[in-house]
């Protein structure tokens, strides 16, 4: 391992272990909500997924709902989820180096595990799912991982400028009117889809799969070299343990606030006002700028949770963030529960406000399971599996009595 890489276990920590783990649970838990409230749209109707608006749902309030959404929500999550999972490689290398195992094939093994969960995760339960996207795109990373810090990051800045510039140019130089349908078209498709989710399994898994090709094209031109940039931003992070010794006081933080917030509301209104993601231009803008309001997220999060009269938020946040590979996929199947056909058969018919309400009551819901889950268990069901795959012996299920230990590789 080269000197950059070393530097996962080089920096002097400022705060216990169990409170570096927590406020990186915490944040990520924080990037699962944040995912929620993008998806769920999509789980709720089958408008979002053919870029027009649901007649049924035009008011100035369901547009203030979807537009606040575009500003404040939309494309910010992803990046910081994809970031995070870069993180936490470099806690699975360290993981494998305390336990004297080949790092490779236990990656490997994790990766295949992603791949499987995220097919199944498609086929039955959502189709718009990261889970395969991520562990093609880890597969990269696994083979950039003894790189050093400066290689990377240039790496991750040269993808993120090609994915800007493809939309630019598309935006700038492309007619997207000849390669989209028109909004006739787009409604009928519109009301097909959500006809479909309302049927039986073999319509829902029909429906799920029809939009396959069009994840494919989305992973390979937008989402796969995104999250591959962010992959490596979270490694060199994670190399330097810059979650590890954070006391909520640095100046940095609040520059970070000062720029991000302005810079990336501003973007998020031009992304909203310019089209949202039928305009590649309004794509671009937001693409640009979203990195910027997701800092000054994080940054405001961290604030909070080492404020002592807000140190609540962690403990809250974090149980979630530590399963959240079980909370991502039961948010799947809460929503197929819900909206879907084989449930309650809500899909169009709830407004753009009433999906993010629901969003939120859902994730409050989990918060509270998760606590109550790992004061029981060690791991999360499905976080459970797959380190069962990744280490290839069976974990520890239930935690020993009177002993509380944050697991370390994530």
């Amino acid at each position: 391992m080269n000197g950059a890489a070393g530097a996962t276990g080089a920096a002097t920590d400022r705060t216990p272990a169990g409170q570096r783990l927590h406020d990186l649970d915490a944040v990520r838990g924080f990037a699962l909500l944040g995912i929620f409230v993008v998806n769920i749209t999509f789980m709720a109707s089958g408008y979002p997924g053919n870029l027009v608006t649901d007649p049924a749902y035009s008011s100035l309030f369901d547009d203030l709902a979807r537009g606040a959404s575009a500003v404040l929500v939309d494309m910010k999550f992803y990046i910081l989820f994809s970031f995070l999972f870069g993180y936490s490689f470099t806690l699975q290398m360290a993981s494998a180096e305390r336990a004297g195992a080949a790092f490779r094939p236990r990656m490997l093994r994790r990766i295949a595990g992603l791949f499987i969960l995220g097919a199944l995760h498609t086929v039955f339960l959502y189709g718009g799912d990261i889970l395969m996207t991520y562990a093609v795109v880890c597969l990269i990373l696994l083979g950039m991982r003894r790189v050093r810090d400066r290689t990377a990051l240039r790496v991750a800045g040269v993808l993120y400028g090609i994915v800007l510039l493809s939309l630019l140019t598309s935006g700038l130089l492309v007619d997207s009117a000849a390669f989209l349908p028109t909004e006739a078209e787009a409604l009928v498709n519109a009301e097909h889809a959500t006809s479909a989710m309302l049927g039986g399994w073999g319509d829902v898994i029909g429906h799920h799969l029809s939009g396959l090709p069009f994840l494919v094209l989305q992973s390979a031109t937008f989402q796969g070299p995104t999250a591959l940039a962010m992959f490596l931003l979270g490694m060199v992070a994670g190399r330097r343990r810059l979650l590890a010794g954070v006391l909520g006081d640095e100046p940095v933080l609040r520059r970070i606030q000062w720029i991000g917030f302005p810079v990336g509301i501003a973007g998020g209104l031009a992304y909203a006002l310019g089209g949202g993601n039928g305009e590649p231009l309004a794509v671009a803008v937001s693409a640009a700028t979203a990195p910027l309001l997701t800092a000054a997220y994080v940054t405001t999060l961290l604030r909070v949770m080492h404020s002592p009269p807000w140190a609540f938020v962690r403990s809250a946040l974090a149980p979630a963030g530590r399963t959240a590979l079980t909370n991502y996929l039961g948010q799947s199947l809460l929503g197929l529960l819900i909206f879907s056909g084989v449930g309650l058969g809500l899909a169009g018919r709830v407004s753009p406000a009433g999906t993010t309400g629901l969003a939120l009551l859902i994730f409050a819901g989990q918060l509270t399971a998760s606590a109550w889950w790992l004061r029981r268990h060690r791991y999360g069901p499905a976080e459970w599996a797959l380190r069962w795959l990744t280490n290839g012996a069976r974990p520890e299920k239930v935690r020993t009595a009177g002993v509380s230990r944050p697991a370390r590789d994530r």
